[in-house]
């Protein structure tokens, strides 16, 4: 167990990292944690996937581990802890398994039936023998052979009636088995689509279906073959059979899956696609194509979905799709290619509340024929929730509505409610994800970027947040002090910039980034002149600034901030290029000579069309207001030198 205790102490600073490990396929962490010292015990090294003569042995650690699971789910006082280790015990009983018990029903069920032509042979050759020895000589026939015949009829009628039972609680073993193995399928699916849900904010995904589509396929089968069984003893079996019919509609309406979200932040008039697909394609019976129907609903009608759903909010265009089967992938889906909400009708807002903080969602539904069954299914699926905007403006706010939703709702809530506060760590995790997920990059945020974006959205200066609680409001209602923009417009604006501009300077560790005045004057207080670091402008939305050792004319030493650099001013000359440029900064904290740091970023001096001079633009620091100059300064400088040339160029 001491394996696993290193562990937890590495959970709460690199919770991405951990979860990673921890995917669809693999073993679940709560087995991980509640098994510990059961895991650590066992000799996990002498095992190998390509020796198949250790079936057995994993077999028998397989059983091992559910009675451990089942052991733990006892003994743990928790509620949810107890239903969790529960579920997990479920879904170790593979569909495997499942398909040898099966067989063995079969198997039997064969016995019992040459079992039973045996003993009616041998019952009418005791008629027989009776009937025959009286009717010649009006004696009882022999006693010994009558005797032998009688014992053998026993003999058979007590295999036929222990087998019976035998085969009787097998099959209830089964339908157990299958109960339990559709559990865990159904919980594997929705830890799917959670985990589909959370890859908004960055958190890793495997979108690979055909694992669970396999899956379900076997419960579709095995189901199949129990309800065959069952038929062939009879009434007796009613209760397991009911029990059989409401796994099959569970499983056939639980197969319908939105394999490409929509897009979570849709503006009217705009095409957009998605793709949903159904795990039992293949199983779809022939004849009438599958159409699948799209229609948007909205909070209140996405929580009564098995009742009326009222009128249409929405006008939505190309809302109808045709489930089609992919030979080569296997896979049977229905894609939305061009759709688009042409119109939309919201609902009374509350208080302070905004249309991108309305959501919406998809709801595909349709008839399906699955073939060995006997009527049509009515199947349905929802989509993550959308907000659906009119304008560009209102992106920002949408997506942030979104993160929240991503980020924060529990699985199984009543949509679309997500809790008005999370704690600080949670909040920290999820801009981490978003950011290194934008960017692309393994560079996380650290522990002094945690810092200084409590201190920003909670304007408060203490040392300790780890206990305090964010608010919706305190993420993308309140400006800013002294701003005209939210925490999340801010940070939106520096993902932008990062992602677009700055991708390998921060990659490569070359940008300080979220840091405070405050903290920065405390760091670069006894560093030489010309020391620099790059961070991100705290007053202006999608700007970074270099802030740098200078002189005063006393002597002293001063820290100076030069004027952010934006998307906009960084399109028309690089960040490499105008750190090439200041001579006044020498120097990237703590004293890393700045040629040598960006060298590969300087871009140079670029080729012209033959017959003109080149010119080049330049940052310069004007040393009396520390800013730099006005960047249509340059340019109109730059293209007054530009005309003059081309006209004395002309002119000769």
């Amino acid at each position: 167990m001491a394996q696993w205790l290193q562990m937890a102490q590495i959970l709460p600073t690199q919770p991405d990292e951990v979860s990673s490990l921890y995917t669809l396929n693999t073993l679940p962490i709560e087995v991980r944690h509640y098994a510990a010292a059961w895991i650590e015990s066992q000799r996990w090294e002498d095992f190998a996937l390509e020796k198949l003569e250790q079936e057995s042995q994993a077999q028998v650690l397989l059983d091992q581990i559910i009675n451990v699971l089942q052991l733990l789910a006892q003994q743990n006082t928790n509620v949810v802890d107890r239903m969790k280790l529960m579920q997990i015990k479920c879904i170790s009983q593979d569909v495997d398994h499942l398909e040898l018990k099966v067989l063995e029903v079969q198997e039997i069920r064969k016995q019992m039936h040459q079992l039973q032509e045996e003993l009616n042979w041998e019952r009418q050759n005791h008629e027989s023998l009776q009937q025959g020895s009286f009717q010649q000589n009006g004696m009882d026939p022999p006693n010994t052979e009558l005797q032998r015949l009688q014992k053998h009829i026993q003999q058979l009628e007590f295999k036929v009636n222990t087998m019976s039972t035998n085969h009787f609680q097998l099959l209830k073993d089964c339908v157990d088995c299958l109960d339990c193995c559709q559990t865990g399928f159904i919980s594997k699916l929705k830890a799917w689509r959670c985990e589909q849900h959370k890859a908004a904010i960055g958190l890793p995904f495997d979108d690979n279906l055909n694992p669970l589509q396999t899956w379900c396929e076997q419960l579709l089968a095995m189901n199949g073959k129990l309800r065959q069984e069952l038929m062939l003893i009879g009434d007796q079996t009613l209760d397991l059979q009911e029990r059989l019919r409401q796994l099959l509609q569970t499983v056939i309406e639980s197969s319908l899956v939105v394999d490409k979200q929509p897009p979570q932040v849709i503006k009217t008039q705009s095409k957009f696609s998605t793709t949903v697909r159904y795990l039992l394609g293949e199983k779809v019976a022939p004849g009438k194509p599958v159409v699948l129907k799209a229609q948007i609903v909205n909070e209140l009608q996405a929580r009564n979905l098995g009742g009326m759903l009222g009128e249409n909010v929405a006008e939505l265009i190309n809302n109808s799709a045709i489930l089609e089967h992919n030979t080569t992938s296997k896979s049977t889906c229905a894609t939305f290619r061009n759709m688009s909400i042409k119109k939309i009708k919201r609902a009374d807002r509350k208080g302070t509340e905004s249309v991108t903080e309305e959501k919406f969602a998809l709801l595909f539904s349709t008839e399906i024929n699955i073939t060995g069954c006997d009527t049509p299914y009515r199947i349905q699926m929802i989509s993550q929730p959308v907000v659906v905007i009119v304008h560009g403006s209102q992106d920002n706010s949408a997506v942030a509505t979104i993160i929240w939703d991503c980020a924060f709702s529990e699985p199984d809530r009543v949509p679309f409610m997500v809790p008005e506060r999370v704690s600080w760590r949670m909040m920290y995790n999820t801009l981490n994800s978003k950011f290194t997920s934008e960017v692309q990059t393994k560079h996380n945020l650290d522990q002094y970027h945690q810092h200084f974006l409590a201190q920003k959205i909670f304007n408060n200066c203490v040392d300790d947040f780890s206990n305090m609680m964010v608010s919706w409001f305190q993420f993308n209602k309140e400006v800013l002090p002294g701003r005209t923009f939210t925490f999340w417009q801010w940070f939106e604006g520096v993902i932008e910039l990062t992602k677009k501009h700055l991708r390998t300077y921060w990659s490569e560790g070359l940008i300080f980034g979220f840091i405070g005045k405050q903290h920065l004057h405390l760091i670069l207080q006894n560093s030489p002149n010309g020391t620099f670091l790059l961070r991100f402008s705290d007053s202006e939305i999608g700007g970074i600034t270099i802030a740098y050792v200078s002189a005063t004319e006393n002597g002293g030493q001063k820290i100076q901030n030069i004027q952010p650099f934006t998307k906009r001013d960084l399109e028309i000359r690089s960040l490499g290029d105008r750190i090439c440029d200041i001579d006044d900064i020498m120097y990237l904290y703590p004293a890393c000579p700045k040629h040598e740091v960006f060298k590969k970023y300087y871009s140079g001096i670029l080729p012209t069309t033959a017959g003109y001079i080149p010119v080049s633009l330049q940052t310069k620091v004007d040393c009396s207001f520390i800013s730099v100059n006005s960047l249509w300064g340059e340019i109109s400088h730059v293209f007054q030198i530009y005309t003059c040339m081309h006209g004395m160029l002309q002119w000769n």
